[in-house]
């Protein structure tokens, strides 16, 4: 997997959502309403394509939004799997102490005072974020302390 650094997941659509073409986004993104204000494209879909319509419950990370050009419900499950990205400079900038998954790629992975490979990706399957090894290893992420200066990530 190589990462393009100036361009950032930011969700996957997963499925039709009724009718008119509308389809369901599984968001990546620290809230799912962040959708609303990024001109987000696709390998099918340029930014001006997409428009976000509602979250589907106040809980869930799954948005419904409409693809131009799509407009029933056979044209919408063509773009199942398809993945939804972000320029990165059209992201604000990360706080102190703050970063993006993208920002990791390439940062050594230690478990107990060993390097155990380099952050190739991230994955999530709904579980919580997977970091991807350059080895073809996947660690979970949840716990991982970062260090940023160091470009290094520790696992227990």
């Amino acid at each position: 997997m190589s990462a393009n650094v100036n361009r950032i997941l930011i969700g996957k659509i997963v499925a039709p959502q009724g009718i008119r073409g509308d389809v369901r986004v599984q968001t990546f993104t620290e809230s799912p309403m962040d959708l609303q204000n990024l001109p987000v494209y696709g390998s099918n879909i340029s930014s001006g394509d997409f428009r976000f319509i509602r979250r589907l419950n106040p809980t869930s990370n799954v948005i419904v939004a409409h693809i131009a050009g799509y407009d029933d419900r056979t044209r919408a499950e063509a773009l199942r799997g398809s993945e939804l990205y972000v320029d990165r400079d059209a992201l604000p900038s990360a706080g102190n102490g703050e970063y993006y998954q993208a920002d990791l790629i390439g940062f050594s992975v230690v478990r107990g005072g060993r390097e155990i490979g380099r952050v190739d990706g991230f994955q999530n399957f709904g579980a919580g974020d997977i970091m991807e090894l350059d080895n073809g290893d996947m660690i979970s992420f949840i716990g991982a302390d970062v260090d940023l200066d160091a470009k290094k990530i520790v696992i227990d």
